[in-house]
């Protein structure tokens, strides 16, 4: 057996530095992760998305609730209720918008109720974003597949009831 068997050596490059031999100095990004791991971001820079996406949000809201959906030539119509009758998951989405942004809970439910929990979705969402932007965790939002086929299901039961006549009252 040779010395560099005998001592665990694999070869030149597996030898340690000698006792007493300077260390390199510490880098300012080495972590338990590594000297690769990424740096935190600053707060301001982690919030930008997020409160990005609410603004644009806030900003259609705000025109929806100024631009009333009510009043004929506004915004283009739905082209499946123009040309087939058939209200679509969507269709009374800016009035209901539209009640919502003035406080009318009642009239924004009557003309869909759907996008009122979808309103109610988004705010929770927001809200898990924002508060996972401050603590520096990032966002995923994984959706397992049987949950969009409840999703598509509960459109497709939404659209199917309210152009029925005993559900006329989900029909904006």
């Amino acid at each position: 057996m040779t010395d560099a068997a005998a001592s665990g050596a694999a070869g030149p490059r597996a030898s340690a530095a000698p006792p007493g031999a300077p260390t390199p100095p510490a880098s300012p990004w080495a972590t338990a992760a590594g000297p690769y791991a990424p740096r935190p971001r600053p707060l301001a820079q982690r919030l930008l998305t997020p409160l990005g996406a609410l603004a644009g949000v806030a900003a259609a809201f705000a025109y929806v609730g100024t631009v009333d959906p009510n009043e004929p030539g506004h915004y283009p119509v739905c082209p499946l209720l123009r040309f087939t009758g058939v209200y679509c998951p969507g269709c009374g989405g800016l009035r209901s918008a539209h009640a919502f942004v003035h406080g009318d809970l009642g009239a924004a439910l009557g003309a869909n109720a759907l996008a009122v929990v979808g309103y109610g979705v988004f705010a929770a969402v927001m809200v898990i974003w924002l508060v996972r932007a401050v603590r520096g965790l990032p966002m995923r939002l994984a959706v397992p597949p049987a949950w969009w086929w409840g999703i598509g299901t509960v459109l497709a039961l939404f659209t199917l009831v309210r152009n029925l006549p005993f559900g006329s009252a989900l029909a904006p």
